[in-house]
């Protein structure tokens, strides 16, 4: 397939300045980006052709070259008495990791941002939506990203001639190889600004704070990331912004604790409860509920409530409840507590001094065997 003329893939002409040649790739290639363009399958033939064209006319001496013989074959560079070249794409890349190449391959992503969230724990139980003040770096909005002061002009760098590039020539046994570098003088950006913007110091993005709203949904827990796509950096040049992470951390409830999307919690009650029985009221992540509890329930004992745990994350499926029942005894007694429970000892057949026996007895027949 024959190659298309460079000054056309631009949509510029022949005599056009570094400046608009630069200008055309950046709306170009935020266009075609193939990360933009996912459905559209020429997106990334498209993106590769431009490449291909600004690599050669916002190089000075290539554009030279292309102007008077148009498009060449690499490999005729490599032939004839002394015949060098200048770049060969097949080389380009492994040159670019040995000499430190600054290569541009159009315009760069954002960075990404991250941050830490704290919520509370019934906040992560049923979702909730919270507004964050976000540092980041952006466009400047008085110069536009231009770095310029109002009203003043941009001019092209009287180093890398508006490429953002500096080019040192080798000459390796291939023959004449070139080793690119980002330019020392405008840092990449390809432009001098005499006149700096006030706000921005001629760096085009000023740090600012930004108020964000994230929708925390339910069942999030300590560690889960949120990706809010286009709110981190902006691009420093025109390329998409990056995404921000949010991080969330849950605080330590009082009473629930959590094990997946189960809600555990201990409720004490006191040892006539247990031995009698009682209704009594259990606090859940939707209120107080009743709980029955039967005669003769020993600590450690576990009832499960259904449906009251933590929604299960990307679902409205529901954890449970776990009740841990906790008996607690009495260590204060009047004379007449004393008393009555001893009787009560009695009449059940559970006195000390039985029971301690009967333990005794136990012991025995475990480690010595009835004929010990």
């Amino acid at each position: 397939m024959e190659k298309r003329d460079y000054y056309e893939v631009l949509g510029v002409d022949k005599g056009a300045a570094q400046e608009d040649i630069k200008r055309a790739f950046r709306k170009l290639a935020r266009q075609y980006h193939p990360d933009v363009n996912k459905d559209d399958p020429q997106a990334a033939e498209k993106f590769k052709e431009m490449n291909e064209a600004y690599e050669v006319l916002s190089d000075s001496n290539k554009r030279a070259q292309y102007d008077q013989f148009g498009h060449m074959d690499p490999s005729q560079g490599m032939g004839g008495a002394g015949g060098g070249f200048e770049d060969f794409n097949g080389f380009g890349d492994i040159f670019d990791m040995f000499f430190g190449g600054g290569r541009s391959h159009g315009p760069q992503r954002g960075q990404d941002l991250e941050y830490e969230l704290q919520i509370e724990f019934r906040e992560a139980a049923f979702g909730v939506e919270k507004e964050i003040d976000v540092p980041r770096t952006e466009v400047c909005d008085t110069c536009g990203g231009s770095g310029a002061k109002p009203g003043t002009k941009v001019e092209q760098c009287p180093v890398c001639h508006g490429t953002g590039e500096q080019q040192t020539m080798m000459n390796t046994p291939f023959g004449r190889m070139v080793n690119r570098k980002t330019c020392s003088a405008c840092h990449g950006r390809g432009v001098k600004i005499s006149n700096p913007c006030p706000d921005c110091h001629g760096q085009g993005r000023h740090r600012v704070r930004r108020k964000v709203r994230v929708k925390v949904p339910a069942g999030v827990d300590t560690g889960t990331r949120l990706r809010m796509p286009g709110a981190g950096e902006s691009s420093p040049s025109g390329g998409q912004p990056g995404d921000l992470h949010i991080v969330i951390r849950v605080r330590a409830h009082e009473l629930f604790e959590r094990e997946g999307d189960n809600v555990y919690v201990d409720l004490p009650i006191t040892f006539v409860q247990a031995a009698l029985g009682d209704e009594v009221e259990v606090p859940t992540l939707d209120g107080q509920v009743k709980l029955r509890i039967p005669e003769g329930t020993q600590t450690g004992t576990s009832f499960r409530l259904r449906g009251k745990g933590i929604v299960r994350l990307g679902s409205t499926v529901r954890g449970d409840q776990h009740v841990r029942v906790h008996v607690i005894t009495p260590t204060r007694l009047t004379d007449r507590q004393r008393e009555v429970l001893r009787e009560l000892g009695k009449e059940l057949g559970m006195t000390p001094s039985e029971q301690s026996r009967t333990f005794i007895e136990r012991m025995k027949n475990a480690f010595l065997g009835e004929n010990g």
